[in-house]
């Protein structure tokens, strides 16, 4: 029997959970107070709409939230790879109609499955190339650029009906580190992270934005505590007006878990300011999850939170405030789903993402057939890097090896070369990290002087120094890229050439 604290608790929590059903404990919770659910990969069926169905049954006034940012995040094409343009797609067109109306187009999809919360559109501005976590999931380098494409984004996904969310304030474009696994600190002057970074969120925030996500970064000069911690820091957001909610980055993730734990940091994370936690997904801890993984971390938000209010170091006043915000925000999703209509419009999105992808450097020969050796880095829990769909969309019934640099001897990696040199087709090595991975770009130079016809697809940041072969650059690690990287390499509809990075 949930108690008093509990319920209040409930208001303001949003856990994952296990499964392509809806377990019975969850439906418990919903019908007891809980916020809602965010949806995972590992949720993601034929019937998600049943699902959402059984969820909304259980609480009307559900939230249900999906990261959904097309490109190389998605969780509704978790299993097949994204047909929506990326954000860095998006940025290097710098085309706000067609940003926009991909806002309207996620917004559609997410709202066709029964969800009301897209998880996006990121609005960090990636400025270190070696960021782990971010890089073309933002639209680009240049605050301005970033902060008018996240408002056609917002508006684009609002005005269909859905709640957008921005993230990660006050921005996690600079830093090295994966906050999934460790905590961030950024030590870049102020003044000018305040102008770069944290632009784009002012901008969201002038756009009506209904949601702004936290990032689990530490920047020294505001305070010790990460952001989605610190009350000096989601206190900028009320001050510049933001009326909406504040929703924490999963506070399953390494920055929180392993230093203040889950329930400490739901109880620090209200009392800073926060309204709505996002637990994260249960899957996360990968082999050492268990079997009911999704409850005990729900448990443990909600204990802690509990815990926090019995011994008076959280307010039930700032409980009640968050819970508010959060209802207000189920209210006026209710409401305006009611009086949407959905509008026939057509969505070109493989046409938006032929004229974002380019070539640098010669135009390759078009080829009879791929031969493809993936050398992308290793997945993280953020971003399926190295998901296969990529590389079977490039390859399609063509030779297609998979080679983890990383960690495989360069004798091995030379076989590996070899033998997708010897295979039928032209050779493609298929990387991510041009200049941030120096076994990807020697993998390059090694390929360059067996083969000068052998072409790179690099679906990360553009190389900033030039490769030296050929290299067609999509901006996303998304089924929908890798098949037009496809069709330039066989000589279909070919993007537009750009002079070598080096002119």
């Amino acid at each position: 029997m949930t108690d008093e604290l509990e319920r209040l608790a409930n208001g303001v929590l949003w856990p994952g959970f296990l499964g392509t059903e809806a377990p019975s404990w969850l439906l418990d919770e919903l019908r007891d107070g809980l916020a809602g659910v965010v949806y995972f990969g590992q949720n993601v069926s034929d019937g998600l709409g049943a699902l959402s169905a059984s969820i909304l049954a259980a609480n009307p006034d559900a939230l249900i939230g999906i990261d959904e940012e097309g490109g190389s995040v998605t969780r509704l094409e978790s299993a097949s790879g994204s047909t929506v343009p990326g954000a860095a797609q998006l940025g290097v067109l710098d085309d706000l109609i067609a940003t926009e109306r991909t806002g309207a187009e996620l917004a559609r999809r997410v709202r066709a499955v029964g969800a009301n919360v897209v998880l996006g559109p990121v609005a960090d501005v990636n400025t270190d190339p070696r960021n782990p976590v971010i890089g073309v999931r933002a639209f680009g380098a240049d605050e301005a650029l970033v902060s008018r494409h996240v408002t056609a984004m917002v508006d684009g996904i609002q005005d269909a009906a859905v709640a957008a969310c921005v993230k990660h304030f006050p921005g996690h474009g600079d830093t090295h580190l994966d906050s999934h696994h460790a905590l961030p600190e950024i030590s870049l002057d102020l003044a000018e992270y305040e102008r770069v970074h944290v632009e784009p969120f002012r901008a969201a925030i002038d756009a009506g934005v209904d949601a702004i996500m936290t990032a689990h970064i530490v920047v020294p000069a505001w305070g010790e505590a990460p952001a989605t911690l610190n009350p000096r820091v989601l206190g900028m957001l009320r001050d510049w007006g933001f009326e909406g909610v504040i929703i924490t980055d999963a506070l399953d993730m390494a920055a929180i878990r392993e230093t203040v734990g889950i329930g400490g940091g739901a109880a620090l994370a209200l009392a800073a300011g926060a309204d709505l936690l996002c637990i994260g997904n249960p899957t996360n801890p990968g082999d050492a999850a268990l079997a009911d993984q999704d409850r005990r971390d729900f448990l443990a938000a909600r204990d802690g939170i509990a815990a926090a209010l019995r011994d008076g170091s959280l307010s039930r006043e700032r409980v009640e405030e968050a819970a508010r915000r959060v209802a207000a925000l189920a209210t006026k999703l209710r409401r305006s789903a009611d009086a949407h209509q959905d509008v026939a419009e057509s969505f070109d999105a493989a046409g938006i993402v032929r004229r974002a992808v380019s070539v640098v450097g010669d135009a390759p020969v078009a080829a009879s057939g791929l031969a493809v050796v993936d050398a992308r880095r290793r997945s993280s829990l953020a971003v399926d890097s190295a998901a296969a769909y990529v590389s079977d969309a490039l390859a399609a019934d063509g030779y297609r090896v998979r080679l983890d640099v990383a960690s495989t001897p360069l004798s091995e990696q030379d076989r590996v070369l070899d033998a997708a040199l010897a295979a039928p087709g032209t050779t493609v090595l298929l990387i991510d990290r041009p200049d941030a991975d120096a076994a990807q770009r020697a993998l390059v130079e090694r390929a360059a002087a067996r083969d000068s016809d052998a072409v790179v697809v690099n679906v990360g940041l553009p190389a900033r120094h030039p490769l030296p072969l050929s290299t067609v650059e999509v901006g996303a690690a998304s089924r929908l890229g890798a098949q037009v990287a496809r069709e330039t390499l066989l000589g279909l509809p070919a993007p537009p050439q750009k002079v070598d990075a080096a002119g």
